[in-house]
């Protein structure tokens, strides 16, 4: 567990997931930069966080902003291939103590021979090019670790999310549809359980893995442990919202067909059912939990929308939805 005072850079840090963990870090204590392109983001982060503005993909402009400066930890949000992780270590390992890899909980087998998933459940995602290339990335870490040491750690979130992300299926459009009194796409049979994890209760357990070295060659995953059918979590959206939910159960198969770019997040992760068993985590932070739960974060989410205004749906995904849902009941 780390001790209050760690100098972290956080490569990323206006995501769902890496603002949360930037403002976890500094309530912990921690002294904290963020390596981002300095775009203006809906995340608000504390003013003492460092703001080192770079495009990372730009080797020179990087190590120009980062200059001589070390750091106990360096949080990685924003690598997705092996190339990516490569670069990303080319900052870090003579900068820092500890390397952490946000990878995917979609990386473990899908679909699952049992569950709950276990950080020893195989990693096979046929799919989705997405976790495949998370595989990849962990197992050039682990290669690392093995052959030189690497003082790394894997972490695995599973469907995160915070008041600007709802964790639905058609997210923002399917939300704009239910307060319209639209039906919406509910994929398969709307029975298949779903972990949804907000973003604060992860960051709690990322943040107390920071500069710890018992967790160095590891991998965990952190997620909520409460799973939800699919229709309980677009009932429950609706009652925050103070509406009805009309749910249109629809193959994901069928879904996909109609909308080939989301395949590989419908056929390679939430058709599957998702149940974590969160031991090893506790492990390493014992006490920790998810407190918030979706009842809570779906009234935040709603609160969120009456606050800003303006549309955030979709109109190609909403016309999409009209046409599935058309077909399946005609």
């Amino acid at each position: 567990m780390s001790v209050p005072g760690l100098r972290i850079l956080v490569i990323g840090g206006t995501g769902v997931i890496s603002a949360a963990c930037v403002r976890e870090a500094v309530a912990a204590g921690h002294h904290v930069s963020v390596l981002n392109r300095g775009s203006t983001a809906m995340r608000a982060i504390p003013d003492e966080v460092v703001r080192l503005v770079a495009d990372i993909r730009d080797e020179a402009a990087v190590e120009e902003v980062l200059g001589e400066r070390r750091f106990d930890a360096i949080a990685d949000f924003l690598s997705f291939h092996p190339d990516e992780v490569r670069r990303a270590l080319s900052y870090a390992e003579s900068r820092a103590g500890h390397y952490l890899f946000i990878s995917s909980a979609s990386a473990y087998q899908t679909p699952p021979a049992r569950l709950p998933i276990t950080e020893s459940t195989p990693l096979r995602n046929p799919v989705w090019d997405y976790s495949r290339n998370k595989i990849a990335c962990e197992d050039l870490l682990v290669s690392r670790y093995r052959a030189d040491g690497l003082p790394m750690t894997i972490v695995r979130p599973s469907h995160t999310y915070d008041e600007t992300s709802p964790p639905l299926f058609g997210g923002w459009t399917a939300i704009e549809r239910m307060l319209r009194g639209a039906p919406v796409v509910v994929p398969g049979d709307g029975t298949s359980l779903w972990t949804v994890t907000h973003a604060r209760d992860f960051a709690r357990a990322f943040v107390a893995l920071l500069g710890d070295p018992t967790a160095y060659g590891d991998a965990v995953h952190i997620t909520s442990d409460v799973a939800l059918t699919w229709n309980a979590l677009f009932t429950t959206m609706a009652q925050a919202l103070g509406v009805r939910a009309d749910l249109v159960p629809i193959a994901s198969s069928t879904i996909s067909a109609a909308r080939p770019e989301l395949a590989g997040s419908l056929l390679g992760d939430k058709a599957q059912s998702m149940v974590f068993d969160n031991t090893k985590i506790r492990a390493f932070v014992p006490g920790w939990q998810a407190h918030t739960t979706f009842a809570q974060g779906a009234r935040e989410i709603a609160r969120w929308h009456v606050g800003h205004d303006g549309s955030r749906a979709d109109p190609d995904l909403d016309a999409a939805s009209d046409a599935l849902i058309a077909r399946a009941r005609a």
